[in-house]
Order: C-alpha cells, then sequence, then structure tokens
C-alpha cells in the first residue's frame, strides 16, 4: 500500500538517546529542558528572533487570534483545511472568504480588499501546499487599512520568501509539526511573531495565563508541550536539510514523469521559495480526477483530495461569499504520495498509471 504520506522516521537510537534522558531526570512537561532545547536550535535553524514551541498547529492558531484581540471579521481563505476556518469560529469571530489565485491556490490580495468593512479586523492567509502568499500584497492591504495579519503556515517548515523564513511575516505567523508534515514532533506547532509583547502574552496564554506560581495575568490555556516531542524535534531537526533535499528531488521527479498527463500545477510567487512538501495536480474535470483516484486506488494507491471541499460551504457558517475559484479547483485536485521514504520505483509506477488512466 502507498497512502498519501507518512510519517519522517529519524534513527531509532538518536531518539531513545533523547527518551533515555527524559527517564532520568524525570521531569516530562512543563517547560522541560528539551523544549527550552528545541526552541532555541529551531530559532537558530530558521534565523528567527521570538517563537514559542505549542500543542499543534490549532492551537497555534487560536493563541494568535486571542493574543492580537480578534473578535469580529476576519478575511480568509477558502482553500484551506478546516482548521483555518474553524479556529476563528471557535474563538468568537466572522470568517469571510476572500478567493484564491488560480495559479498559487492562496488568498488574492485585491479580492481581500473588495470585502473590507468596518467590522474587519484581521486578514488570516495560507501559505498553501508550503507555497508562499502573496505577503507583500497581503501587507499594503493590511497596513493601508490597520488590519491585523495572522498567517496559517501549517505547511511552511523551509519555506522561504524575499529570502527569509516565511515563519518572519505578518504579525503573528503559525505552524504545524503533525507527524504528517514534512518535518515534525510527532504532534506539535509553534508561533512566531517579531513582536516581544506578543511572544510574552502567548507565552503567558500557553501556561494557563501563570505569571508567577500564585499569579495570573489573564485566561490562558494549556498549550503546552512535553518533553517526548521536544525529543522528536530535536533528533529530526539533525536531519532536516537531507529531508528539504530529498523532497524538491521528489518534486522534481514527478514533474518530469508527468509532463505527458493534462493537468495543471501550483506556481510560487516571485521572491518565494517553495518547500515541495505536497504534490498537487489539478486535472481538466472532476470526473477525470475520480477516475485517476479510483484508478491509483485498484492498486492500494491512495491520493487525496486536498483540499475539498471548499471552506466555504462549511455547514456551521451562517453566510458565506462566493468563492468559484477555490470551489472550482477543489473539485479537480488531487495531491499525489510524497514522503520521504517514498520510492523512485513507487513515483514510476504512480506516474504509469495516471498516463495509463489518461488515455481511456
Amino acid at each position: 500500500m502507498i497512502p498519501v504520506t507518512k510519517p519522517y522516521l529519524p534513527p531509532k537510537r538518536d531518539y531513545q538517546k533523547y527518551v533515555s534522558d527524559v527517564w532520568k531526570r524525570n521531569w516530562f512537561t512543563n517547560s522541560g529542558p528539551l523544549v527550552s532545547d528545541f526552541e532555541l536550535r529551531l530559532k537558530k535553524y530558521l534565523n528567527l528572533d521570538h517563537m514559542l514551541f505549542v500543542s499543534n498547529g490549532t492551537i497555534a492558531i487560536q493563541m494568535a487570534i486571542k493574543a492580537l484581540g480578534i473578535t469580529k471579521k476576519v478575511i480568509t481563505t477558502p482553500f484551506s483545511y478546516v482548521a483555518t476556518t474553524s479556529s476563528l469560529v471557535w474563538e468568537g469571530c466572522t470568517p469571510v472568504y476572500a478567493d484564491i489565485d488560480p495559479l498559487t491556490f492562496n488568498i488574492d490580495p485585491k479580492k481581500v480588499e473588495k470585502l473590507i468593512d468596518k467590522d474587519t479586523e484581521a486578514i488570516l492567509a495560507t501559505h498553501c501546499f508550503g507555497n508562499p502568499c502573496d505577503i507583500e500584497g497581503i501587507d499594503k492591504v493590511a497596513k493601508k487599512h490597520g488590519l491585523k495579519v495572522i498567517y496559517d503556515a501549517a505547511h511552511c517548515f523551509g519555506t522561504e520568501f524575499n529570502g527569509k523564513s516565511v515563519f518572519h511575516y505578518g504579525d503573528i505567523s503559525t505552524t504545524s509539526f503533525h507527524a504528517t508534515k514534512l518535518f515534525h514532533t510527532v504532534e506539535g506547532g509553534a508561533v512566531f511573531t517579531r513582536d516581544p509583547d506578543l511572544l510574552k502574552r502567548m507565552f503567558r496564554f500557553r501556561n494557563f495565563g501563570h505569571a508567577g506560581p500564585a499569579n495570573f495575568d489573564g485566561v490562558g490555556i494549556n498549550a503546552k508541550n512535553s518533553e517526548l516531542h521536544a525529543a522528536m524535534g530535536l533528533v529530526n531537526l539533525q536531519y532536516a536539510d537531507q529531508i528539504l533535499e530529498r523532497r524538491k528531488k521528489q518534486y522534481q521527479l514527478y514533474d518530469s514523469l508527468l509532463k505527458r498527463l493534462n493537468k495543471s500545477s501550483q506556481k510560487t510567487v516571485e521572491k518565494g521559495n517553495s518547500n515541495f512538501s505536497y504534490y498537487p495536480v489539478v486535472l481538466p474535470s472532476e470526473s477525470s480526477m475520480l477516475r485517476m483516484k479510483k484508478a491509483l486506488e485498484s492498486s492500494e494507491i491512495y491520493p487525496r483530495r486536498y483540499f475539498y471541499p471548499s471552506l466555504s460551504s462549511l455547514s456551521y457558517l451562517s453566510a458565506s461569499q462566493p468563492t468559484p475559484i477555490s470551489d472550482d479547483i477543489s473539485s479537480r485536485i488531487l495531491c499525489l504520495p510524497i514522503y520521504h521514504a517514498l520510492t523512485e520505483a513507487e513515483q514510476k509506477l504512480i506516474a504509469r498509471i495516471l498516463l495509463r488512466t489518461q488515455k481511456y
């Protein structure tokens, strides 16, 4: 069986060494030494000043919303995982959908500006599939209208814009270190900001609002992560460059193998560098996509309709804006299997099935 993804597995002995030390200390959570070490090493690797390691990427978005004091309308993308929208709704905000650019699959700043009204407080944009948004366009709109910017950068370990990690941009940027991500800590996520005051606020949010053993500075939540998850992060960080390089080569191999496939692919914005974390193809029609998907599944190969459906169709939203581009792409897109252990032979098999199916 070939699934759409598998977690990267580092050498077991490397992880066991860290775990053995955790056992000796008997310190498993509550800002242990491995969590602190992981944060320091990751900041150095990414060349960033401020970050917090948290329990998952969804909590990271919720903390960002709370830290910025956002309570009203937020313009966001309909083409993302459901956590982008559900975090807004969970925090009592109203998501307003701006349609996406048909080439990058990211939110279109021109469409964002048309939706701004007196109740709009922020933009929440996703760097889809590790492909950077039009950061300069979003920044221009946000500054013009006095809006906060949060980036859902869940897919973006290793992604850059203008020579810097995409985590550098926005008022707050968030990411996921879930096991399915290119870089992972099994479960986990992070918040990034250049503002030290925002960092302090989120630091307290992460641990129930504690400002001391018996002092609470406002409401908080349990967003801490454990020593065992930090250990996985520290081990995987040693192999990060290898992971990124292999993923790029796998992406390029698909490009070569699928030149004759009738499809369109995601484009990267000027000044942006993708991390090649996913391999999406947009097929000519939903019926052709379903035919390709069925052909792969009959050989126990499991791609994913990612992202489907468009979030503007979510049943728990009272009203939504038309998003015809997102609706169209979400109906025709298919993400092919791609993960560190995927072999060249398996990629060639996938390509043969797709090209053979295209003929019928």
